[in-house]
């Protein structure tokens, strides 16, 4: 069976980001939206490494090709200086979360999606 930490970009979706991302930022993100997204939570703070910051929740969706989801803002404190990162929690991770049991069964509340 997959793990949700197999398969880091097919969770998220980086729509920017001032800094490159390496897969465990990238699932350190995940892993704070994820919790934020089933909460219904506005912020979550993130201590990664070298990476130190706030997540904040937009309750927002986004569309970008075949991958929607909702978006996630992270402003970071990293070796390199200040980093913006904006990025959706795809649906396909959503589900994987869910099957994995890393989510309740429904969606949080339901979706907004921006056009």
């Amino acid at each position: 069976m997959a793990e949700a930490s197999d398969t880091p970009w097919v969770l998220i979706s980086v729509l920017f980001s001032t800094h490159p991302l390496d897969e465990k930022l990238a699932l350190a993100l995940h892993r704070v939206a994820l919790d934020l997204h089933e909460r219904d939570d506005s912020a979550g703070a993130i201590d990664h490494q070298l990476a130190h910051g706030v997540v904040r929740n937009t309750r927002s969706e986004a569309v970008l090709g075949s991958l929607a989801g909702p978006v996630f803002e992270a402003d970071l404190e990293t070796e390199r200086g200040k980093a913006l990162v904006r990025f959706l929690l795809t649906r396909q991770g959503l589900e994987l979360a869910r099957s994995l049991g890393e989510l309740s069964r429904a969606p949080a509340r339901p979706a907004q999606h921006l056009h």
